[in-house]
């Protein structure tokens, strides 16, 4: 089984430090996309109290919550202050030579420390390591094996880069969802 906090660490920090839009990250062993979103609004009414928040969106929308007891930092927040949510999707591909079939998932979370302006992270990943069972360079097809036997073929849309791809070769398929939100001070 690879090292996730390890794919965690690498995948979610690309993905965070990619820019909005579509990415993508290709080279002969493997391949990324990724899509990124980002939301902000202002804050309306805070009630440090109950801790209730009212955040005002661009379009005038207004949207309350209860903020939980883990967010870290409420008491730094204020009418005006700017949160900003970003959402970001990444789905890679990378070849191994030899390998197994297997599947492991991994979570990281990180917040803002003691008296900073509220912030926090979350990416979770998941990790598919599928071997290669068969390559039909003709159609172009490749057949994977996964962890738990079932097979699937799929159809290749660049057969380039079956070049020097071989029965027994494992390709590991991670998908990652990161989640960033931070508040800035009114400006």
């Amino acid at each position: 089984m690879k090292s996730f906090s390890r794919i965690l660490t690498t995948a979610g920090l690309a993905a965070l430090v990619s820019i909005a839009g579509i990415a993508v990250a290709s080279d002969p062993q493997g391949e990324a996309l990724v899509e990124s979103v980002e939301v902000t609004a202002i804050v309306a009414k805070i009630d440090h109290e109950t801790r209730a928040v009212t955040l005002r969106s661009a379009d005038g929308k207004e949207y309350s919550f209860i903020a939980g007891d883990d967010v870290r930092n409420l008491a730094q927040v204020n009418v005006g202050d700017v949160v900003t949510a970003t959402y970001i999707e990444a789905v890679a591909w990378e070849l191994h030579k030899g390998g197994q079939a297997d599947v492991g998932e991994g979570l990281a979370v990180a917040r803002a420390e003691l008296g900073a302006m509220p912030a926090g992270a979350i990416v979770h990943e998941v990790v598919l390591t599928v071997e290669i069972i068969d390559i039909d360079r003709e159609t172009p097809t490749v057949t994977f094996r996964g962890p738990q036997g079932n097979t699937r073929t799929i159809l290749v849309k660049r057969p380039e880069k079956l070049a020097g791809v071989s029965v027994g070769d494992t390709v590991d398929i991670i998908f990652t969802e990161a989640l960033a939100i931070r508040v800035d001070p009114a400006q």
